[in-house]
Protein backbone atom coordinates (compact mmCIF):
# COMPACT_ATOMS: atom_id res chain seq x y z
CA UNK A 1 0.00 0.00 0.00
CA UNK A 2 1.48 3.39 -1.09
CA UNK A 3 1.52 5.84 2.15
CA UNK A 4 -0.54 8.87 2.15
CA UNK A 5 2.37 11.84 2.49
CA UNK A 6 -0.28 14.39 2.52
CA UNK A 7 -1.06 16.46 5.79
CA UNK A 8 -3.23 14.97 8.36
CA UNK A 9 -6.58 16.10 9.45
CA UNK A 10 -8.84 14.43 12.00
CA UNK A 11 -12.39 14.05 11.37
CA UNK A 12 -15.04 13.96 14.05
CA UNK A 13 -16.66 11.12 12.13
CA UNK A 14 -20.77 10.59 14.01
CA UNK A 15 -21.46 8.07 11.37
CA UNK A 16 -23.97 10.81 10.47
CA UNK A 17 -24.91 11.97 7.22
CA UNK A 18 -23.36 15.58 8.00
CA UNK A 19 -19.63 13.89 9.01
CA UNK A 20 -19.77 11.41 6.23
CA UNK A 21 -19.93 14.14 3.37
CA UNK A 22 -17.63 16.38 6.19
CA UNK A 23 -15.15 13.36 5.73
CA UNK A 24 -15.35 13.23 1.63
CA UNK A 25 -14.32 16.94 1.42
CA UNK A 26 -11.57 16.83 3.58
CA UNK A 27 -10.79 13.08 1.75
CA UNK A 28 -9.63 16.00 -1.62
CA UNK A 29 -6.90 17.60 0.48
CA UNK A 30 -5.76 15.74 3.71
CA UNK A 31 -4.77 12.33 4.67
CA UNK A 32 -7.62 11.52 7.58
CA UNK A 33 -7.69 10.33 10.43
CA UNK A 34 -11.12 9.38 11.94
CA UNK A 35 -12.08 10.21 15.46
CA UNK A 36 -15.47 9.01 17.41
CA UNK A 37 -17.29 9.71 20.46
CA UNK A 38 -19.19 6.85 22.26
CA UNK A 39 -21.18 9.33 24.68
CA UNK A 40 -23.52 6.75 25.75
CA UNK A 41 -26.24 7.62 23.34
CA UNK A 42 -29.14 5.96 22.70
CA UNK A 43 -27.63 4.62 19.16
CA UNK A 44 -24.18 4.25 19.99
CA UNK A 45 -23.43 0.64 18.67
CA UNK A 46 -25.42 1.83 15.27
CA UNK A 47 -23.24 4.83 14.74
CA UNK A 48 -20.23 3.31 16.21
CA UNK A 49 -20.62 0.36 12.80
CA UNK A 50 -21.89 3.66 10.80
CA UNK A 51 -18.03 5.25 11.78
CA UNK A 52 -16.29 2.19 10.87
CA UNK A 53 -17.79 1.45 7.37
CA UNK A 54 -17.17 4.91 6.79
CA UNK A 55 -13.66 4.48 7.65
CA UNK A 56 -13.27 1.32 5.56
CA UNK A 57 -14.75 3.11 2.98
CA UNK A 58 -11.54 5.44 3.26
CA UNK A 59 -9.37 2.99 3.79
CA UNK A 60 -8.23 5.53 7.08
CA UNK A 61 -4.85 3.82 8.52
CA UNK A 62 -6.06 6.17 11.39
CA UNK A 63 -8.80 5.41 13.70
CA UNK A 64 -9.70 6.08 17.70
CA UNK A 65 -13.04 5.59 19.40
CA UNK A 66 -13.15 8.17 22.47
CA UNK A 67 -15.14 7.75 25.51
CA UNK A 68 -17.07 10.39 26.57
CA UNK A 69 -19.55 8.76 28.67
CA UNK A 70 -19.11 11.32 31.28
CA UNK A 71 -21.97 13.20 29.18
CA UNK A 72 -24.51 10.47 29.80
CA UNK A 73 -24.14 10.72 33.27
CA UNK A 74 -24.24 14.00 33.67
CA UNK A 75 -27.58 13.68 31.17
CA UNK A 76 -29.87 16.63 30.66
CA UNK A 77 -30.91 14.78 27.00
CA UNK A 78 -33.12 12.53 25.16
CA UNK A 79 -29.72 10.83 23.79
CA UNK A 80 -27.97 10.11 26.43
CA UNK A 81 -31.30 9.89 29.38
CA UNK A 82 -34.08 6.85 28.43
CA UNK A 83 -36.47 9.05 30.90
CA UNK A 84 -36.13 12.00 28.48
CA UNK A 85 -38.58 11.51 25.80
CA UNK A 86 -37.35 11.95 22.07
CA UNK A 87 -39.37 14.34 20.97
CA UNK A 88 -41.26 14.00 17.65
CA UNK A 89 -39.37 16.67 14.82
CA UNK A 90 -41.40 20.15 14.60
CA UNK A 91 -38.85 21.89 12.02
CA UNK A 92 -40.33 25.19 12.60
CA UNK A 93 -39.81 25.51 15.81
CA UNK A 94 -37.22 27.51 17.59
CA UNK A 95 -37.24 26.57 20.49
CA UNK A 96 -33.94 23.70 21.95
CA UNK A 97 -34.55 20.65 21.26
CA UNK A 98 -34.36 17.70 24.10
CA UNK A 99 -31.84 15.77 22.03
CA UNK A 100 -29.02 18.73 22.62
CA UNK A 101 -26.22 17.18 24.40
CA UNK A 102 -25.27 20.26 26.77
CA UNK A 103 -21.90 21.57 25.24
CA UNK A 104 -21.09 18.24 23.85
CA UNK A 105 -19.27 19.34 20.18
CA UNK A 106 -16.83 21.08 23.20
CA UNK A 107 -15.73 17.64 24.61
CA UNK A 108 -15.61 16.08 20.73
CA UNK A 109 -13.26 19.11 19.96
CA UNK A 110 -11.01 19.27 22.89
CA UNK A 111 -10.88 15.13 22.42
CA UNK A 112 -9.85 15.75 18.95
CA UNK A 113 -7.79 18.48 19.42
CA UNK A 114 -5.33 16.38 21.60
CA UNK A 115 -4.88 13.45 19.11
CA UNK A 116 -4.17 16.08 16.27
CA UNK A 117 -1.87 17.75 18.08
CA UNK A 118 0.11 14.65 19.04
CA UNK A 119 -0.34 13.06 15.22
CA UNK A 120 0.96 17.22 14.01
CA UNK A 121 -2.62 17.53 12.40
CA UNK A 122 -3.37 20.97 10.25
CA UNK A 123 -6.87 20.62 10.73
CA UNK A 124 -9.88 19.07 12.78
CA UNK A 125 -12.77 18.66 10.70
CA UNK A 126 -16.74 18.91 11.64
CA UNK A 127 -19.91 18.54 10.43
CA UNK A 128 -21.97 21.03 12.24
CA UNK A 129 -24.50 22.99 10.33
CA UNK A 130 -25.25 26.44 10.65
CA UNK A 131 -29.53 25.05 10.10
CA UNK A 132 -29.41 23.30 13.17
CA UNK A 133 -28.06 26.06 15.29
CA UNK A 134 -30.99 27.57 16.56
CA UNK A 135 -31.63 24.13 18.27
CA UNK A 136 -28.34 23.58 18.84
CA UNK A 137 -26.25 26.10 20.17
CA UNK A 138 -22.58 24.74 19.50
CA UNK A 139 -23.54 24.54 15.43
CA UNK A 140 -22.73 28.10 15.30
CA UNK A 141 -19.95 29.73 13.06
CA UNK A 142 -18.61 31.54 16.37
CA UNK A 143 -18.77 28.82 18.60
CA UNK A 144 -16.06 27.35 16.31
CA UNK A 145 -14.18 30.35 15.58
CA UNK A 146 -13.65 30.91 19.56
CA UNK A 147 -12.98 27.21 19.99
CA UNK A 148 -10.08 27.56 17.12
CA UNK A 149 -8.54 30.36 19.36
CA UNK A 150 -9.07 28.58 22.66
CA UNK A 151 -6.28 25.65 21.00
CA UNK A 152 -4.48 27.69 19.58
CA UNK A 153 -4.03 29.56 23.26
CA UNK A 154 -3.95 25.49 24.75
CA UNK A 155 -1.55 23.72 22.64
CA UNK A 156 2.38 23.92 22.22
CA UNK A 157 3.73 27.18 20.50
CA UNK A 158 4.72 24.71 17.41
CA UNK A 159 0.88 23.72 16.94
CA UNK A 160 -0.98 25.62 14.48
CA UNK A 161 -4.49 23.19 14.10
CA UNK A 162 -7.69 25.04 12.26
CA UNK A 163 -11.11 23.71 12.80
CA UNK A 164 -12.60 23.42 9.17
CA UNK A 165 -16.43 23.24 9.06
CA UNK A 166 -17.43 23.01 5.48
CA UNK A 167 -20.69 22.13 5.04
CA UNK A 168 -21.42 24.51 8.06
CA UNK A 169 -23.60 26.83 5.86
CA UNK A 170 -24.93 24.68 3.14
CA UNK A 171 -28.76 22.94 3.38
CA UNK A 172 -29.49 19.61 4.02
CA UNK A 173 -30.57 19.21 0.52
CA UNK A 174 -26.99 20.74 -0.22
CA UNK A 175 -25.54 18.36 2.08
CA UNK A 176 -27.18 15.48 0.03
CA UNK A 177 -26.02 16.88 -3.21
CA UNK A 178 -22.59 17.75 -2.40
CA UNK A 179 -22.31 13.80 -0.75
CA UNK A 180 -23.79 12.32 -4.25
CA UNK A 181 -21.30 15.03 -6.09
CA UNK A 182 -18.10 12.94 -4.24
CA UNK A 183 -19.48 9.88 -4.01
CA UNK A 184 -19.96 10.16 -0.61
CA UNK A 185 -21.33 6.34 1.11
CA UNK A 186 -23.99 7.90 2.55
CA UNK A 187 -25.67 4.58 2.39
CA UNK A 188 -23.77 3.98 5.09
CA UNK A 189 -24.39 6.44 7.27
CA UNK A 190 -26.98 6.35 10.15
CA UNK A 191 -28.64 9.36 11.42
CA UNK A 192 -31.73 8.63 13.56
CA UNK A 193 -31.68 9.27 17.04
CA UNK A 194 -33.59 6.64 18.60
CA UNK A 195 -33.79 3.91 16.62
CA UNK A 196 -31.14 0.93 15.26
CA UNK A 197 -32.24 -1.43 12.85
CA UNK A 198 -34.91 0.92 10.95
CA UNK A 199 -34.34 5.08 11.40
CA UNK A 200 -37.83 6.06 12.93
CA UNK A 201 -38.28 8.52 10.44
CA UNK A 202 -40.00 11.08 13.08
CA UNK A 203 -37.43 12.54 15.62
CA UNK A 204 -35.31 15.38 14.43
CA UNK A 205 -32.66 14.24 12.76
CA UNK A 206 -34.51 11.94 10.45
CA UNK A 207 -36.77 14.77 9.65
CA UNK A 208 -34.31 16.85 8.52
CA UNK A 209 -32.33 14.42 7.02
CA UNK A 210 -35.40 12.99 4.87
CA UNK A 211 -36.84 16.49 4.10
CA UNK A 212 -32.80 17.00 2.71
CA UNK A 213 -33.08 14.12 0.19
CA UNK A 214 -36.84 15.03 -0.33
CA UNK A 215 -35.65 18.47 -1.41
CA UNK A 216 -32.59 17.52 -3.61
CA UNK A 217 -35.26 14.87 -5.38
CA UNK A 218 -32.67 11.83 -4.39
CA UNK A 219 -33.85 8.74 -2.70
CA UNK A 220 -32.18 7.94 0.92
CA UNK A 221 -30.72 4.83 0.93
CA UNK A 222 -31.35 3.77 4.40
CA UNK A 223 -34.04 1.92 5.84
CA UNK A 224 -36.66 4.11 7.60
CA UNK A 225 -39.41 2.76 9.43
CA UNK A 226 -42.38 5.09 8.09
CA UNK A 227 -41.18 8.18 5.92
CA UNK A 228 -43.03 11.13 6.34
CA UNK A 229 -43.18 14.30 3.14
CA UNK A 230 -41.04 17.16 4.59
CA UNK A 231 -40.66 19.72 1.74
Amino acid sequence: MIKDKREIAVIAVSGGMDSCVTAAIASQTYALAFAHINYGQRTESRELKAFNDIADFYKSEKRLVIDLTHLSQIGGSSLTDKNIKVSQADLSSREIPSSYVPFRNANILSACASWAEVLQAKAIFIGAVYEDSSGYPDCRPEFYQAFEKAIDEGTKPSTKINIITPIIHLSKSGIVKKGIELDAPLHLTWSCYQNEDEACGVCDSCALRLRGFQQAGIEDPIPYKIKPEYI
